[in-house]
């Protein structure tokens, strides 16, 4: 399959874990890459080494407010919204708005710019499964008024919305669902699974561990969901596409790769289960496989190995 190539793209959100990586690829394509964020919750140190980029834009502003581009582009990348429950259960408005009419905003951009369009969606839009693995025919089994569903339902709109558009204004779009992806530049304490468990193995802390640790997940390595996601980007498809890792994990099966791969002597403790916390988590990833002819490439363990590394030398430096 031909994939298409980009001269100029807008990441919203690029100052974020996943935006930022996304920023970097597409530098090294040859596109030029314009940033907007408001640093809610990415940092300017993600985006640090590519600021001098002489093809490289960070602007920061709100995309709930009016979005303003100068000049020429030919793809938009929506990937602004806080993504970890600890951000979006602190920033539950946040989160709604910028699901919406940040969404509203960026399709409105590539409304005007005549530029394809991606949303950045997740595997939350299927909650707690009852369907396993999660094809993207199922349509979810979530709460809309739990503490999770700020996140879930912020997503579920947004793809409706990204679905209008493409239906009654004819705007080149596509939906991606993102399945846990881990690496790099995550924050240690972002709330989430791998990088709690790293920072706890690092310092020698329990590592705490929610439930009895049988409910499942799969990761992916940030490399190969950039690669999924931009292969997407280039692709006609509209989605909605899962990308993720279809090997599926325990949580306590997680805690103790990241313990032995960070030589940790923490103990496992084991704590409440959040409200509404999935049980299970494992995309079915053969729609991506044979229209795209993508599937992750880095084993889990090389993965988080490279994370734990990483984690080593910004914690040593904090």
């Amino acid at each position: 399959m031909t994939m298409r190539t980009f001269e100029r793209a807008v990441v919203t959100g690029g100052a974020g874990f996943l935006g930022s990586h996304l920023c970097e690829r597409l530098l090294e394509t040859g596109a030029e890459v314009v940033c907007l964020d408001n640093f809610l919750t990415g940092a300017p140190a993600n985006l640090a080494h590519l600021q001098e980029h002489p093809r490289m834009r960070i602007i920061r502003c709100d995309l709930t407010d009016f979005v303003h581009v100068p000049g020429p582009v030919d793809l938009v990348l929506h990937f602004a919204s806080p993504a970890s429950p600890i951000d979006y259960l602190r920033l539950p408005l946040d989160t709604l708005k910028v699901g919406s009419l940040g969404t509203l905003h960026a399709l409105g951009l590539a409304v005007e710019k005549g530029a394809r369009f991606l949303l950045a969606s997740t595997s939350e839009v299927y909650g707690d499964p009852l369907v396993h693995p999660q094809p993207e025919s199922y349509w979810g089994n979530v709460n809309p008024v739990g503490p999770r569903g700020v996140y879930d339902e912020a997503k579920r709109f947004s793809e409706a919305l990204t679905t209008a558009y493409r239906a009654s204004k004819d705007v080149d779009t596509a939906i991606v669902r993102i399945f846990n992806t881990y690496g790099p530049r995550m924050r240690p304490d972002d709330g989430r699974a791998i990088p709690t468990f790293i920072r706890q193995a690092l310092r020698d802390e329990p590592l705490t561990v929610a439930g009895d640790g049988s409910q499942t997940r799969s990761i992916c390595y940030v490399d190969d969901t950039v690669s999924g996601v931009l292969a997407l980007a280039g692709s006609a498809h509209p989605g909605p596409m899962n990308i993720g890792n279809p090997e599926e994990m325990s949580v306590l099966d997680l805690a103790e790769r990241i313990r032995a791969l960070a030589g940790s002597s923490s103990e496992i403790e084991f704590i409440d289960r959040p409200v509404d916390d999935p049980r299970v988590r494992r995309p079915d990833c053969s729609l991506a496989e044979r229209e795209l002819g993508w599937h992750p490439r880095i084993d889990p363990d090389d993965g988080l190995a490279r994370t734990v590394k990483w984690f080593q030398e910004y914690l040593a430096d904090t």
